[in-house]
């Protein structure tokens, strides 16, 4: 099988490795420095086993520029393009996507999509009218930054689909094959189902996932308010196996690349369906780091330190993350703002100055916060801010 994958971010990149192992997969990027990283078998993002794939096994993957050529004779094209939320349109920006499959239309009209790029409800019916480009498919992810190929390897589910009016069934069959074929799990769930549904499944999974840490981040706003053990009581409610003892570990709020935007296009979603828990789950997030920024200025500190940008160990993605928001927060209330980033390029992040060296970061800063805790900073741990109760057990 001949195979084109539209973007090399952990989506595509993690979807390519898998699928080269049995099959002949091109890789395709506007960034020319990424092509020449994935060519000479390095990882243009952070992710063990993405690298470990890329130096150690035998993979038929190719990686280029040049996307009519690697379209032309794919017998999928999978479009993993980013789709920020746009505010002022309430909605994802999928003119990536669209991009995409005018190029395919162009080149190889008879091939099959797959987009694995999140997308609000009913959009691959509309796209498919609106370019007239019929055999689409859609194939929602499940994959953790910095994890994406094991979550690959390892999939909790599988969910392909296709159009109602389509004669698509057979090939979303096949491709959910394909991915099987290069999973090291064995039984993995599978469904085959409709396109509107699977794009609905994608936005509630990680909705519900945004709930359950805004759920944990107020039981320790008010535990935290009213001088509770907010560690004790999170172990005596995941005692509870309805609840479990997961995903529970109190944070500035959820962040990173999905569970923002997808919230917000959930909820664009529900415009005429009643509702009040959506919307709750969005205003959440604001509300926490509203209180975690009030907490640290309540200190009354001259210089505040943010150690590390990044969502989450071993990540090298700044977008969105929860720790970003409360940065800003404090900023705007005059205090100054140094940031301890060694991953970052740049001498300035939204003109706050970046220190790499460690130990000037300490000693620069009275008080510090950090999203999630480090053996690099329990030297000062009077100096720390941090919600991280379980990361370090």
């Amino acid at each position: 099988m001949k195979i084109a994958v539209a973007g090399t971010g952990y989506v595509g990149l993690s979807n390519a490795i898998l699928l080269a192992q049995h099959n002949e997969v091109t890789a395709v990027d506007l960034v020319k420095e990424k092509v020449d990283l994935i060519n000479n078998k390095k990882s243009p993002i952070i992710d063990k086993e993405i690298q470990e794939y890329l130096s150690t096994k035998k993979l038929n993957l190719h990686a280029t520029t040049d996307a009519s050529a690697a379209y032309k004779d794919a017998d999928f094209v999978i479009i993993s393009t980013p789709t920020n939320y746009d505010p002022d349109k309430n909605y994802f920006d999928t003119s990536s996507i669209e991009s995409v499959i005018n190029v395919v239309k162009e080149v190889n009209p008879s091939t099959t999509i797959v987009i694995k790029s999140t997308i609000p409800v009913g959009y691959t019916e509309k796209t498919r009218k609106a370019l007239g480009f019929g055999n689409i498919l859609f194939s929602p992810e499940f994959l953790r930054e910095g994890r994406a190929l094991y979550d690959n390897l390892y999939p909790s589910r599988i969910i392909v689909s296709y159009p109602k009016d389509s004669h698509l069934k057979d090939k979303a069959e096949t491709f959910a094959g394909l991915l099987k074929q290069g999973a090291i799990k064995e039984d993995i769930e599978t469904l085959i189902t409709n396109v509107t549904e699977a794009e609905a499944v994608k936005l509630f999974a990680n909705t519900y996932l945004a709930l359950r840490v805004a759920y944990f981040n107020e039981l320790d706003t008010y535990a935290e308010l009213r001088g509770l053990d907010t560690k004790q009581i999170i172990k005596g409610v995941s005692l509870d196996p309805r609840i479990g003892d997961y995903y529970n570990n109190p944070s500035f709020g959820y962040g990173g690349y999905c569970l923002p935007k997808d919230t917000k296009q959930l909820k664009a979603n529900f415009a005429d369906v009643p509702e009040n828990l959506i919307s709750a789950i969005v205003a959440s997030n604001t509300t926490r780091k509203d209180f975690i920024a009030d907490q640290i200025l309540a200190r009354k500190p001259r210089t505040v330190g943010i150690y590390r940008l990044t969502m989450k160990t071993n990540s090298d993605n700044f977008r969105q993350s929860s720790i970003q928001g409360v940065m800003k927060r404090i900023k705007a209330k005059g205090v100054d703002i140094v940031i301890y980033e060694p991953a970052m390029k740049e001498d300035l992040f939204f003109n706050s100055k970046v220190i790499r060296n460690l130990e000037e970061f300490k000693s620069s800063c009275d008080v510090i916060i950090a999203n999630r805790m480090d053996n690099e900073i329990t030297d000062i741990k009077d100096k720390v801010y941090t919600r991280d109760l379980f990361s370090r057990d």
